[in-house]
């Protein structure tokens, strides 16, 4: 085991770690969660800030800022709770699930998962041209500003629970660096199952990827670029027809379903390869040097 995997398990080994406080911390955290919610939502509709249409806009992306919002809202209070939780049964703090947090890490993942959205997108585009068609607008911008912050609360909150909580304790359990990321990655793909097959097999290969760069790199800051990437440019730069941000006022719109395996089979070489740039310490030294 190399020097990063064992500082990441040194992370997890931190605090109190018998098998029914993990279980213990997830009923915990979504009471507090539900409790928030049920809390917030009672004084906005005290305030009539909210009604039946902001229900309605919640769950349908065309209405960018409400949409975002409620995802950022949704998002939070389930961090919220996870952190409290953590906190209070498992006596462990924030950096004790994050690992060491370094920004140029966050922008190497970020900055690399970027290009592998834009090479996989002009293979589509090669493939099916057709497929794709301009649909920015004056709306975009605001889609945009909004999109960045909702899903900057969405996807650390999924890192935070996914990479660091969760893969921390498999990773005790297990102490193998790749079965632990299998593992993980397969929990976190069939919470995907909803939004259809092709995207749950790539979510379960995300999910293995980035649990294992985040047990290679001792924390989840790289893990959080990708995740944050991958979503953003979806919500904002090209809105896929059959993806939950449908709808969108985004740059370009791509509707092409028959190549939703052919993107599945991309995504997962392309995960595969940061993967092992992970292993090999690659990723790491190139955050050093930026």
């Amino acid at each position: 085991m190399d020097m990063a995997a064992t500082a990441f398990l040194e992370l997890a080994s931190r605090g109190k770690n018998a098998w029914w406080r993990y279980v213990a911390v997830v009923i915990l955290a979504c009471l507090i969660a539900g409790a928030l919610t049920f809390a917030g939502s009672l004084a906005l509709a005290s305030a009539h800030l909210i009604d039946t249409h902001t229900i309605a806009a919640l769950q349908h992306p065309t209405n960018a800022p409400v949409f975002f919002l409620g995802v950022g809202a949704t998002f939070g209070v389930l961090l919220i709770g996870f952190a409290i939780a953590i906190a209070l049964l498992q006596r462990k703090r924030m950096a004790d699930i994050t690992g060491p947090w370094r920004w140029r890490l966050f922008l190497t993942g970020f900055v690399i998962w970027l290009a592998v959205e834009v090479v996989g997108t002009f293979l589509d585009f090669l493939l099916a041209p057709h497929g794709f068609s301009l649909t920015v607008s004056h709306a975009t911008l605001a889609l945009a500003l909004f999109a960045a912050a909702g899903l900057a609360v969405q996807t650390f909150t999924e890192e935070f629970i996914f990479r660091g909580f969760l893969t921390q304790g498999i990773f005790l359990l297990l102490k193998r660096p790749v079965l632990a990321s299998v593992v993980s990655g397969v929990l976190f793909g069939t919470l995907h199952i909803p939004n259809g097959a092709p995207q749950a097999v790539s979510a379960g290969f995300f999910g293995i990827a980035c649990s294992y760069i985040a047990i290679r790199t001792g924390g989840i800051a790289l893990t959080y670029g990708i995740h944050l990437a991958n979503n953003a440019f979806g919500a904002i730069v090209v809105i896929s027809a059959d993806d939950v941000f449908k709808g969108s006022p985004g740059i370009f719109t791509q509707n092409t379903p028959h190549l939703l395996w052919w993107d599945a089979a991309v995504s997962a070489l392309a995960f595969a390869g940061v993967a092992a740039l992970a292993a090999r310490g690659w990723l790491a030294r190139a955050a050093q040097n930026r």
